[in-house]
């Protein structure tokens, strides 16, 4: 079979198309023959060697790509009783999406409803999954306002809807007027372009001085300082990615300068470890996008040999939703 495979860490050009054996599924495991990949900031700091060792996500080389695809099942492994072979299913959190096939352990598969398309499924899981984790186990709760910076993003744009159906007031970062156009359809109740203003300050203008209870901050280096300022006292940000670089050498006493305000970095995996989680955020998801509640926006489908130029539209932060890979119809 093809797949997107890496032999060294750097930038996109060490994606490599290249056959490879196909998997065979072992027990417990599913064969799920690919229809789209999921691209994913994750797969970016997997490429780069940034998770090279991380026992959390590690990143052994040679090493297919891809955490989170759609397909049907081709071959069911021994001990396996909840799917049969022609399946649609849906998956993430599990390695090798960038192939034509991919060995998925069943706890790690989602059903697909007969009513969303297998791109929509692709496009929903892992950004809806992360939004559902951050706008749950946090703390945030009806009549609290929340930053959320990359608001057009993939992720941005569902944590604002979810944010919104939790009875948050939401205040998001962008970095242009379309994006800020996509960020009020999510249901934003005010947008701040970052190029033009200084966010802090402008949060602080919003908030009559207060500051917000929550920060979800997805861009890292270039906002990690300003999140912190832009907090009430004693609140929280949540820094849950890194798109304009890794944090390094942070200043603890910021925390208390800021406002004795605390700060978390969370791997989603922490957060879908048991299959009872995994499922139950997953067919939160799937089922408020199956019933309009939520909406998800594919802005391009690749195709797979093209997953370096995927890599460098989500790297640019180009991106107004999800981009996805077609392995095949």
């Amino acid at each position: 079979m093809y797949a997107i495979q890496i032999t060294r860490f750097g930038g996109p050009e060490v994606l490599e198309l290249t056959e490879i054996s196909k998997p065979d599924p072992a027990h417990g495991e599913v064969l799920v023959k690919m229809a789209y990949a999921g691209v994913n900031f994750t797969d970016i700091y997997r490429r780069s060697g940034l998770y090279a060792n991380s026992p959390t996500y590690p990143t052994p080389l040679p090493y297919v790509l891809g955490v989170e695809g759609s397909g049907t099942v081709a071959k069911v492994g021994e001990g396996v009783a909840n799917y049969s072979v022609g399946d649609r299913v849906g998956f993430t959190r599990n390695p090798g999406s960038y192939a034509e096939y991919a060995r998925v352990p069943a706890h790690r598969l989602l059903k697909i409803p007969g009513e969303l398309g297998l791109d929509v499924a692709s496009s929903v899981i892992t950004h809806g999954m992360t939004a559902h984790y951050l706008t749950h186990e946090f703390g945030l709760k009806a009549g609290d306002t929340c930053l959320v910076h990359a608001g057009a993003g993939g992720v941005g744009q569902i944590l604002i809807q979810l944010a919104k159906m939790r009875g948050a007031r939401v205040i998001a970062t962008v970095g242009s007027g379309d994006k800020a156009d996509i960020a009020r359809s999510c249901g934003a109740d005010q947008v701040i372009l970052y190029r033009e203003t200084n966010f802090c300050e402008a949060v602080r203008e919003l908030t009559q001085g207060r500051g917000v209870d929550i920060v979800f901050d997805s861009v890292g280096k270039d906002t990690l300082h300003g999140s912190l300022y832009s907090l009430r006292r004693q609140g929280l940000c949540v820094l849950y990615g890194h798109a304009s670089g890794k944090v390094d050498n942070f200043n603890t006493m910021e925390l208390a300068e800021a406002g004795s305000v605390f700060l978390t970095r969370p791997h989603m995996e922490h957060y879908v470890s048991s299959p009872e989680e995994y499922a139950r955020r997953a067919n939160d998801i799937l089922g408020w996008v199956a019933e309009g509640k939520v909406k998800v926006t594919i802005q391009r489908i690749y195709p797979l040999s093209c997953a370096a130029s995927a890599h460098k539209a989500l790297e640019a932060r180009e991106t107004r939703g999800k981009l996805l890979l077609k392995i095949s119809d």
